[in-house]
């Protein structure tokens, strides 16, 4: 009998998957192998582990390592709501993490946008695990210059778009730098989940948490794609735009937020968009209470996943009301 196990480095192709103990084995973002020759990768998943631009409690440069630990169940069974295994068609690698040097913050932006530039230019889509929320900034500098500017749909409780010098490694300000060069659309771009001030809106379409609670999920649906259209579109998923309830595992916790339900509804009901990217960051494992927000995270990337999933031809098989 062979007996398998440590997919992460034994696995030698691309597609499907082969079951572990969820409590065993070499981890990687959804049991993905590890790997960086992209040759017919879809997409490749990758951490980057910086939090040098936090503005209060730090400790997320451990996130990527605990999004891909929270990621085991999820790779234990046929993806729910959709009722398939997305790595049957679409072909998924981990690619390690982002090598960084803190100590010289001016190459962090260079690094961080010449790692992601790789990756695009070899035609493979690009899964970030942050980190925190600044790492968006080179990301977003890196899409751009494949696909042009792109509509950004921010999920946050803030704005991040405060005053920017263009200098500084802040992650409250780097969307308004974004904006200012020109590399995001903002006509085309939503922030949701807000639940702080800001006194300009910078141009972009603002759903509040309050907002979205009073007014739905298929309201805010309606809203985001009609505003994002055709355009190329780019995800930055701050786990803080969940309420500490569902993520308490993060730098600036702020009360009133999405439910988890509520921002993965929000994920599944965007696959008709031309998603490009995606980064989910934020995590900070120090803060965080039975891996509930590490999980929530490591299920947003996942479903992002599937929706690309989809138009690799996967069909959706629900199973029960939905």
């Amino acid at each position: 009998m062979d007996h398998k196990s440590d997919q992460a480095f034994r696995k030698t192709d691309l597609k499907g998957r082969w079951m572990e103990n969820t409590y065993g084995g070499a981890l990687s973002f959804l049991r993905r192998p590890y790997s960086r020759d992209l040759e017919n990768v879809a997409v490749a998943v990758t951490g980057i582990p910086f939090d040098a631009s936090v503005t209060y409690r730090p400790g997320c440069r451990l996130g990527p390592r605990a999004i891909r630990a929270a990621s085991v169940q999820l790779a234990e069974l046929k993806a729910f709501p959709f009722g398939f295994d997305p790595f049957e068609t679409l072909p998924v690698v981990d690619y390690g993490d982002c090598l960084l040097d803190p100590h010289h913050a001016a190459t962090v932006p260079r690094d961080i946008e010449a790692h992601a530039a790789e990756i695009i230019g070899a035609g493979t889509k690009l899964l970030s695990l942050g980190g925190d929320h600044f790492v968006a900034y080179p990301l977003l500098r890196a899409h751009a210059a494949k696909h042009g500017p792109v509509a950004l749909i921010q999920f946050d409780a803030h704005c991040d778009t405060w005053a920017d010098d263009g200098v500084g490694l802040d992650h409250g300000t780097m969307f308004a730098r974004a904006a200012a060069e020109g590399i995001i659309d903002v006509s085309r771009s939503t922030q949701i989940g807000l639940r702080t001030h800001n006194d300009s809106d910078c141009g972009f379409e603002i759903l509040t948490a309050p907002w979205v609670h009073r007014n739905g999920i298929d309201a805010a649906l309606e809203v985001i794609c009609a505003r994002a259209g055709e355009a190329p579109v780019y995800i930055s998923f701050d786990v803080d735009g969940l309420d500490p309830a569902f993520a308490p595992g993060t730098g600036t916790p702020v009360a009133g937020g999405l439910a988890s339900w509520q921002a993965l509804e929000l994920i599944r009901g965007l696959g008709s968009l031309d998603l490009v990217g995606m980064d989910v960051v934020e995590v900070s494992p120090p803060y965080d209470h039975a891996e509930i927000t590490a999980i929530a995270a490591a299920t947003v990337a996942h479903d992002w996943l599937c929706l690309l999933a989809e138009k690799e031809g996967a069909v959706r098989a629900p199973v029960g009301r939905l």
